[in-house]
């Protein structure tokens, strides 16, 4: 992977007052970050900006190793169990990249050697173990392992970085993990195999058991369930076979016209959903920085696989420079020497705590590294972003339907480009992907709309964001969650019709969803430029009685002031929010935990409420009005 010789010798010295470009400074004035109307080459942004920083941390661990502690966490003490893989080949790209008759190349072989023998003993999983063979591999190609790692160290790694600690090797089915791990297994008994320790015979059953899991739930529209056929399909759900395809190239096999065909399921997901500053999946767990960069690993590897249309490639290398500029302009904070993630109003799910604050930046910045590499093999290195990228997005289609699942229940996403004058196009979410145990009950993956600045999530969390939630009689909570069915959507010039029905209703509280036929609802979503409006109609059995009727509203707009079911904001992008059914109330948010998205800490919250002593349909409708 050829990368600037000089790359952590002479520009990490200059990191901490390396000065970001030009359209950094948008991102003290919109909370959304910088839009890019032109933006560096991503190689000069990532050779010139994020590797620095990489080398400034990796300094600072060889340095104080165990002790070593990262805007206020002890990094070795806060139970990170990819932290020795990420560490080790973070080093690894180090070692590489550092000329050989250069001093600080011996001396970074012993540091490597040292904290090899440090963390041989510390818990390493999964994608920890899959980094850690990776950065053998590229250590024994450099010819420097036998050097970089002790041979009593290098024995007991033989043991320990093993694809059957994740996957029984009997059924080769995995343990307790979701579904994404198959690929994880299959690149580690590649890497396994390109290193000798084994033969190629487990990593060619894993890839087989890797498609035919992902042939089994990924049904007849292409993505993978990322649960056992439950019905949940999130970023993952669109992210896994471009993972699939990297480890396919990084093991240098070919990708089957299958593979092909399912990335290409993605890429059309993805390409109506590009824009001008770098923004990906706004719905479901682990986005942020990381809904970013699964759009980068996606389009990359559809790049080098020539799935792209020559002028899709020149557009996706255009977002994918957008990406990485985004990274440090607004995810990197310099205050923190760390990605951001956690602090300053923002919130990430407890998979990604800041306990894993090191392990982060090193992943985070090794996807920078490779998709990079991959750029500049194509030809794209140093070049600017093409000037027609924002008169493509322009052209893109206004409104597109993507299925995962039509049958018992159905699931789609539905994205609109909402085009407003003198603007960028808004992108606009409706995903109806909720299924399955873990997270059903939390607002990132609710059937409402999302958009980033607009209307975003929170986390982890389970208030009723734009979802109206039944409190019977008997205490139960019951939500329109997992069951929609007869999904159809309707469109005609701006407006954008979706209607869907649920038979049973998601009784709240457990880890799965609980099915409760004592109510059903009928959807109705109205969208069109500037207007969102979703109507519920909800019946009940005969006896049931509902208690309450609850939902909320949080968002980036302020000075709200709420009247009966009317309320209107002095400022910010929402302007209103109507409520039929309903009465409510708004205050003000001052950065609090319960209400902060992935980007920043939402400003008022608006709880509406009713008590409900009718027998038959109850109805609420809301509308939320925008810029």
């Amino acid at each position: 992977m050829p990368l600037r010789t000089s790359l952590f010798l002479t520009v990490a010295a200059l990191a901490a007052t390396h000065a970001p470009p030009v359209q950094a400074a948008a991102a003290t004035q919109d909370p959304r970050g910088p839009l890019y109307a032109t933006v560096a080459p991503m190689n000069q942004t990532v050779e010139g900006r994020i590797l620095p920083r990489m080398a400034i941390l990796l300094d600072k661990l060889m340095a104080e190793k165990r002790d070593m502690t990262l805007d206020g966490v002890k990094v070795f003490e806060a139970d990170d169990k990819f932290l020795p893989g990420k560490i080790a080949i973070g080093l690894a790209y180090l070692i590489v990249e550092t000329p050989r008759n250069d001093p600080r190349h011996g001396q970074y072989l012993a540091a490597y050697r040292e904290i090899a023998d440090m963390t041989v003993g510390d818990v390493n999983d999964t994608w920890g173990v899959y980094y850690y063979s990776q950065a053998l591999l590229m250590l024994r190609e450099a010819g420097v392992l036998e050097q970089a790692v002790s041979p009593a160290t290098l024995e007991k790694l033989k043991v320990k970085l093993d694809w059957r600690r994740f996957v029984r090797s009997d059924d080769l089915t995995l343990i307790n993990l979701p579904n994404n791990y198959y690929g994880v297994a299959f690149s580690v008994a590649r890497l396994r195999y390109q290193l000798g320790w084994e033969d190629a015979s487990a990593s060619e059953a894993l890839l087989g058991k890797t498609l035919d899991h992902y042939r089994k739930y990924s049904g007849a529209y292409g993505f993978a369930d990322e649960t056992d056929g439950q019905g949940r399909f999130d970023r993952y759900s669109v992210l896994l076979i471009g993972e699939i395809a990297h480890r396919l190239i990084e093991a240098g096999m070919p990708a089957s016209p299958e593979v092909r065909g399912w990335l290409r399921r993605s890429v059309d997901l993805m390409l109506p959903r590009l824009n001008l500053r770098g923004e990906g999946f706004e719905y479901g767990r682990s986005i942020g920085t990381y809904g970013e960069t699964a759009f980068l690993e996606v389009l990359t590897a559809a790049a080098k696989l020539d799935v792209l249309t020559t002028e899709e490639k020149r557009m996706a290398y255009a977002f994918s420079s957008r990406v990485a500029a985004r990274y440090m302009d607004f995810w990197f904070d310099p205050a923190m020497g760390s990605v951001n993630l956690w602090e300053h109003g923002r919130r990430t799910d407890a998979y990604r705590g800041k306990h894993r604050i090191l392990g982060e930046n090193l992943s985070l910045g090794r996807q920078y590294i490779y998709t990079n590499a991959i750029w500049n093999a194509l030809g794209f290195k140093d070049q600017p972003a093409d000037p027609g990228y924002a008169a493509w997005l322009d052209r893109l289609p206004k409104r597109t339907i993507t299925w995962f699942a039509k049958g018992a229940n159905d699931r789609l996403l539905v994205t609109l480009r909402d085009q407003r004058p003198g603007g960028e196009a808004r992108v606009i979410g409706l995903p109806i992907i909720n299924g399955g145990e873990g997270q059903h009950m939390n607002s990132p993956y609710y059937p409402i709309p999302s958009s980033p600045g607009l209307l975003q999530h929170v986390a982890d969390a389970s208030f009723p964001q734009l979802l109206p939630r039944l409190t019977l009689e008997d205490g139960a909570q019951l939500a329109p969650l997992a069951y929609a069915r007869k999904a159809k959507v309707v469109g005609a010039v701006a407006r954008t019709v979706v209607t869907y029905r649920q038979d049973k209703m998601d009784r709240l509280g457990q880890k799965a969803p609980v099915a409760d036929d004592r109510a059903s609802v009928r959807t109705t979503y109205e969208l069109q430029p500037g207007l969102i409006r979703r109507t519920d109609v909800f019946m009940l059995r005969p006896g049931v009685k509902v208690k309450t009727v609850d939902l909320a509203f949080a968002s980036f707009s302020r000075g709200a002031v709420s009247k009966g079911g009317v309320t209107t904001f002095a400022a910010g992008d929402v302007t209103g929010f109507e409520v039929e059914g309903l009465s409510c109330e708004s205050r003000e948010l001052n950065n609090e935990p319960a209400y902060r998205s992935v980007t920043g800490a939402m400003s008022a919250l608006t709880t509406c409420t009713g008590a409900q002593e009718v027998k038959g349909p109850i109805t609420v409708r809301w509308a939320v009005r925008y810029r």
